[in-house]
């Protein structure tokens, strides 16, 4: 196998070589750090790669193999973290030059785990401005680029994370998602993205956007190593006053069950009437329904509130918290922030007590509409995202406030949801759609989507990175 070959396979894939002893942990880390050295430099996926701290960890996690010590699945593998995820000893940014100094005293919950659990942390990812401002062109790091395609868009705020899975960087990293933010870079790098429950992932150590909208979850090649992940980090926090004491499954004892009987709700008025989606958006997914049938779900139309209800409430909420989280700091010193965070950050002071109360009060009524819906069905779907990625270039600081996303919805609720890969555009785009399932049933969400990427040819492909070589 060749050295870049390995960079490419998937957790599972990892796993099984690394306890058969076919390669070492060593091999792994170095086969990612040859293939950022080749391509990140056009790609921009990192702010950091911590590759001597990486090797080293390499070493003793080979050791650690060699006697018998094992720690799970992800013993030995190559991750990255969006970096609002606070490491001790190694900068994190925020993506802000407001923090381009600060080193945090300790890990956040979530790396903990992942370190316990023996992954090694090659870098840390580039995201938007406090996962929120970007993409922004007066920041000290450029904005990443599309892996399957130059000069266009990845999605925010995970921008990195969801580049640098899907040039085969890293097996997984960590994103964040208060809108979407975690999906909706999947959707356009062609990669699997989950958002977990609300409360079933810490969230303590990642930097805030938006408290009560907040969700941390992995963004991975496929829904199996998506599984892995979530089998580590899922579980309650006493550090983190959003934390949820729930039971937490295995995640993958019934991952391949199938979904014969499975009743499927389609949201078809969020995509079609509220917002509308392109014409090879739209395609694929009638496509993914047919193969839905074929695997004997049962499909039938659900309806909601209007999307604008939704994304009405998430961004009145949403952007009182983030001008809470950050008033005194743009007050004090605004120059040290990116102009694109400032403009939207801002528009939160205009926001009163009484406008945010009302809209938790919608909230609770839309989580009761959601929760009344979900009796009905096992899962829902939509598109990810309107169409494939736009040219970087093209996005407009003004874009947050335009049409109702189809993603916020699911952080107001906050209900899981997963992205992943529905085809490809005639341009080579990736398109995508998402499954949303009921409160912390992630294991019949990812069995759902499991069944779904089993049987379609999307994870044979990935993208051709010959167009950044410098």
């Amino acid at each position: 196998m060749m050295n870049e070959d390995i960079a490419l396979l998937s957790i599972s894939e990892m796993n099984a070589l690394l306890r058969g002893r076919e390669i070492s942990p060593v091999d792994l880390i170095r086969s990612s750090l040859d293939r950022i050295e080749r391509y990140e430099p056009r790609i921009r996926s990192f702010i950091q790669v911590t590759a001597e701290r990486a090797m080293a960890n390499a070493r003793t996690a080979e050791r650690e193999i060699t006697q018998g010590i094992v720690r799970g699945p992800l013993h030995g593998i190559p991750i990255a973290l969006k970096d609002i995820f606070e490491t001790a000893a190694i900068p994190t940014t925020a993506g802000s030059p407001s923090l381009i100094d600060n080193i945090p005293a300790a890990d956040a919950t979530t790396v903990r785990l992942l370190t316990e659990a023996g992954a090694i942390l090659i870098g840390k990812n580039m995201t938007h401005e406090f996962a929120h401002g970007g993409p922004a062109y007066d920041l000290p790091w450029p904005n990443p680029e599309n892996p399957w395609k130059k000069g266009y868009f990845t999605g925010g705020s995970s921008s990195g994370s969801a580049a640098a899975v899907a040039a085969g960087f890293c097996a997984m990293s960590m994103g964040s998602d208060t809108g979407g933010s975690i999906r909706i870079p999947a959707s356009y790098c062609g990669v699997v993205g989950l958002k977990p429950s609300y409360g079933l992932v810490s969230k303590k150590g990642v930097i805030t956007n938006a408290f009560s909208l907040d969700h941390a979850g992995p963004l991975t090649w496929n829904v199996r190593d998506c599984a892995y992940v979530l089998q580590a980090i899922a579980g309650f926090d006493p550090q983190d006053p959003s934390s949820a004491k729930v039971k937490i499954p295995d995640y993958l004892a019934n991952l391949d069950r199938g979904i014969k009987g499975k009743k499927i709700g389609v949201i078809r008025h969020f995509y079609e009437k509220d917002v509308q989606a392109d014409a090879e958006q739209i395609g694929a997914f009638e496509r993914a329904l047919d193969v839905l049938e074929h695997l004997g779900a049962r499909i039938e139309d659900v309806r909601l509130s209007p999307l604008a209800v939704y994304s009405g409430v998430k961004l009145v909420i949403s952007a009182s918290e983030l001008y809470a989280a950050h008033c005194s700091n743009l007050r004090q010193r605004p120059e040290q922030f990116g102009s694109v965070f400032r403009y939207r950050a801002m528009t939160g002071s205009l926001i009163s007590a009484q406008d945010y109360l009302i809209a938790q009060q919608q909230r609770k009524k839309l989580m009761l509409e959601v929760e009344n819906v979900m009796g009905t069905v096992d899962a829902l779907v939509i598109p990810s995202t309107n169409g494939p990625a736009g040219l970087l270039e093209d996005v407009s600081p003004m874009a947050y406030f335009g049409a109702p996303s189809l993603n916020a919805a699911f952080n107001v609720t906050g209900h899981p949801a997963i992205s992943m890969c529905s085809g490809f555009s005639s341009d080579g785009l990736p398109l995508a759609l998402q499954f949303i399932g009921k409160l912390f049933a992630e294991d019949e969400l990812l069995r759902i989507a499991q069944a779904y990427e089993s049987s379609t040819p999307w994870r044979q492909k990935r993208p051709d990175l010959s167009q950044f070589q410098s």
